[in-house]
């Protein structure tokens, strides 16, 4: 069985970072980037600061143990400096942050980076980033050259994993990076397993079954089946491209016997999954689900302990006028032979530069414009745009500014960002009287 609001529960008490943890991430890499923005080492060829990696895709999970911390990687994105080499990139960097009182004892050097300790809890890994004859680089302080990366394009890659999958896709790598923390049988990279997950995924399934990926445990459920087949298919470690498109095998980071060991476990818990996921009596089911994730994957609060919760959590008043398509006469019929993609815009302000919000794990700050733009449609006309944004988080709730109503627009729309937190636009594609495609742009402001 599915049990969607067991594994709703799950992820938002045991797996997924904790809110104010993510808060305090986003406010001291706001610390950094304005300190290094003003520096005299760097603001003459600061750019931006922009996260990566885990942090970038939304993919941190809570530390398993305690005693565990958890980290993120943010690019401070340069111009060149004709009279540095490779390697006085980190090490400027390193002496910048020497020589800060409140960073002098917490930070140290890596091969590529700095590392920022913050009491026990997390840290941060700097990592100088630069373009240079329209290829972008990251600095290598040992060998002192410059090493070929593309780390926006591959989030602009698995941002689109995430589309496909009706925004489940990185919940499900979660899940899966959970497995592995929680049971420790394997080990793997993250951006190795991520790669191998999000090659699993594509459209050919939705024409396949329209509702493959239509909440998270059936997400896992298409994922796993396919990732099963795909490591069977290979007893020998088969290539894993950089989706960035460097050229680089991210197999050259892992070996055969860790390949071997992934290829038996990802066979014993897809097994696993599916027939948790199969299994008709709910009991059974989750028993079978416990296989899985442990003892911590339960049933919810009752009804009671909920709506207490949410009344205690929402005391300040405002209006929640998120409306629906159905809502405007619309019935939602989504065919999977259509597709439509918003793309965003954040634009370019004085002392900062203008991007696709998508590349940077779709984070932008306060005070910036966003345009939205229908893009990659495949629905003959005539058709209407309409056009949602929902705010979402303490702020827009204490400024009575939620919003969510759907009305008619062209195809571009444009929205000031105004309140930290997690929010999103949607559009909606109206023809013949009926929705028949739509998509998701997600907005993180900080």
């Amino acid at each position: 069985m599915k049990l969607t609001s067991y594994f709703k529960r799950f992820l938002e008490n045991e797996v997924n970072l904790n809110p104010s943890r993510i808060t305090t991430l986003d406010e001291r890499t706001e610390t950094i980037t304005n300190l290094l923005s003003d520096s005299e080492n760097f603001k003459d060829i600061f750019i931006d600061v922009v996260p990566q990696g885990s942090y970038a895709h939304k993919t941190i999970i809570k530390p398993v143990k305690t005693t565990q911390e958890f980290d993120a990687d943010i690019l401070l994105y340069l111009e060149e400096n004709a009279e540095w080499e490779p390697k006085d990139y980190v090490q400027e960097l390193y002496h910048f942050f020497r020589g800060n009182n409140t960073y002098k004892d917490k930070v140290s050097r890596k091969t590529r980076c700095v590392t920022i300790q913050y009491a026990n809890d997390f840290h941060i890994d700097v990592v100088p980033f630069l373009e240079r004859h329209g290829e972008k680089y990251v600095t290598n302080r040992h060998e002192n050259n410059f090493e070929l990366t593309n780390p926006e394009k591959y989030t602009e890659w698995l941002d689109e994993r995430n589309r496909i999958t009706k925004h489940h896709f990185v919940k499900v790598i979660r899940l899966l990076k959970y497995i592995r923390d929680y049971k420790q049988t394997f080990a793997i990279k993250s951006i190795v397993l991520n790669t191998l997950l999000g090659e699993q995924v594509n459209d050919a399934a939705l024409l396949e079954d329209e509702n493959c990926y239509s909440d998270v445990p059936t997400t896992l459920y298409t994922v796993m089946k396919k990732l099963k087949s795909y490591v069977k298919d290979h007893q020998y470690m088969p290539t894993i491209a950089d989706p960035g498109e460097t050229g680089e095998n991210f197999g050259d980071r892992w070996n055969q016997d860790g390949w071997a060991v992934f290829r038996t476990k990802m066979i014993y818990y897809g097994d696993k999954i599916i027939e948790a996921y199969e299994e008709t009596d709910k009991d059974r089911s989750l028993s079978k689900w416990q296989e899985v994730f442990g003892e911590c994957f339960k049933k919810p609060e009752n009804k009671s302990e909920q709506n207490s919760t949410e009344s205690n959590r929402n005391l300040i008043s405002y209006n929640n006028t998120e409306q629906q398509i159905s809502d405007l006469g619309f019935p939602l019929r989504l065919n999977p032979i259509y597709k439509v993609r918003v793309t965003a815009r954040v634009n370019k302000k004085i002392g900062h530069r203008n991007y696709d919000l998508h590349t940077q794990g779709n984070k932008v700050g306060r005070g910036r414009q966003i345009t939205f733009t229908v893009t990659n449609v495949n629905i003959p006309q005539p058709f209407t745009v309409y056009w949602k944004t929902l705010n979402r988080g303490q702020y827009a709730i204490e400024s009575n500014c939620v919003r969510g109503q759907i009305s008619a627009g062209g195809m571009t729309h444009q929205e000031p960002t105004s309140f930290k937190g997690n929010h999103f636009v949607e559009c909606y594609i109206v023809k013949d009287g009926i929705c028949v495609a739509k998509d998701r742009q997600s907005v993180i402001i900080i």
